[in-house]
């Protein structure tokens, strides 16, 4: 469904689940079947027994859209609770990265200064090249990558958003 003159925003939503086989097939075929983008997705079990896992992911589109994938969300039948952690109020978003970079000389060394100014850790390091471990916001950690672009970018590997309510609130 299209909606013209709606603004696109960005969204991440937590969807607590039932561990059962098919869920995240249910969940990302509930997206293409609409023609939803997930630009985002994290799956992790979270209670003791494995029985309950949570999804994270993160979306874009104009409030109408959201609200409908909210709604369609909860209606699907081993769906626990779906937040939208956007319009639930203050969250922490973080994500993983792993950056390949690769050069000598003075592009080594100004791959070591770019990292130490994003706190990057070196995982692994050959003659040729750096392997940086980057933790942090999204948009952290695509600005990391844009510089290195610049002196011998080679591969990335990012993990997904996660998140969750800032205090007491629950997701």
């Amino acid at each position: 469904m299209k909606i013209k003159n709606a603004q696109s925003e960005r969204h991440v939503l937590t969807v607590t689940v039932d561990n059962e086989p098919g869920i995240l097939a249910k969940i990302t075929g509930l997206f293409t079947a609409r023609g939803y983008n997930i630009d985002s997705l994290t799956v992790a079990d979270i209670s003791d027994d494995h029985a309950v896992s949570r999804i994270t992911i993160a979306t874009n589109g104009p409030p109408q859209v959201i609200d409908q994938i909210e709604a369609q969300l909860e209606r699907l039948v081993p769906v626990h609770k779906v937040t939208d952690l956007t319009a639930a109020g203050p969250h922490v978003e973080r994500e993983l990265a792993l950056v390949k970079v690769a050069g000598t000389g003075d592009k080594r060394v100004e791959a070591l200064r770019i990292a130490d100014v994003f706190r990057a850790k070196v995982v692994d390091t050959t003659t040729e090249s750096f392997v940086f471990e980057l933790t942090g916001a999204p948009d952290k950690i695509d600005s990391f990558i844009a510089l290195m672009r610049g002196i011998g970018l080679q591969s990335v590997g990012r993990s997904g958003v996660v998140g969750m309510m800032r205090g007491l609130g629950d997701t």
